[in-house]
This record gives C-alpha cells, structure tokens and sequence, in this order.
C-alpha cells in the first residue's frame, strides 16, 4: 500500500496526464510561494488554471474534493495570487479542484471547474 505523500504524487501525475489530454498546457508542478503549494497551474487558451489534486485510495472518509476546506482555499489564493503579480498575467483565471480515487488499479477521476472563488 502507498504511503500518503506516494497518492499525492500519483494522483498529480494522473491529473497533469489528464489535463494535457483535455487541452491543458502545464505551466508548473508544486509551485509554492511562502505556506502556500500550487499543485498544478495550468493554461487553456486565455484562462490561467490553478488546480488543487486531491486523491485517495478509498472514499470511506468522503470524496477527495471534500476536504479542500477553507484554510487550504486560502492558502491557493494567496499563492495564485503571487504567480499571477511575478508573471504579470492580465488575463481571466480560474481554480479548479481533480478530485482522484485510485482503487484496485481503477482510477475515478472528477473535474471540477471553478471549483471556488
């Protein structure tokens, strides 16, 4: 069984791949600015991407997507924050949630756009 930061990691990779086949150029893996992490930023067309991955491997403690609370939306928005100021981007953004359970090899795999802000 994988440790937790081994889902993390897989399920990262699992929504980079599923991104870049949906569109999506990859921009930046883990970004992080002071407290803050990023896990993958992206861009679509003209839209500016921040995505938060959350996985893992059962759903007997509730969806994935479920647990990006408050504190961590925070934490994203102040990061998405600096990167758009350091990359003087002027255009739209959006803050998208991949919410990933991997289970006996299967993966399930939700997107969810403009998840908040």
């Amino acid at each position: 069984m994988k440790n937790k930061a081994e889902l993390g990691k897989e399920g990262e990779k699992i929504a980079a791949d599923y991104l870049k086949a949906r569109g999506y150029k990859l921009l930046e893996t883990n970004w992080r600015f002071k407290r803050s992490e990023i896990d993958l930023i992206c861009r679509k067309d003209d839209l500016l991407v921040f995505v938060e991955v959350k996985t893992r491997s059962s759903i007997g403690f509730g969806q994935p997507e479920e647990s990006v609370d408050e504190k961590k939306v925070a934490k994203v928005v102040e990061g998405a924050e600096a990167y758009i100021f350091q990359n003087d981007w002027n255009m739209d953004i959006r803050f998208d949630i991949v919410s990933i359970v991997i289970k006996e090899g299967r993966q399930k795999i939700l997107h969810l756009e403009d998840a908040f802000y």
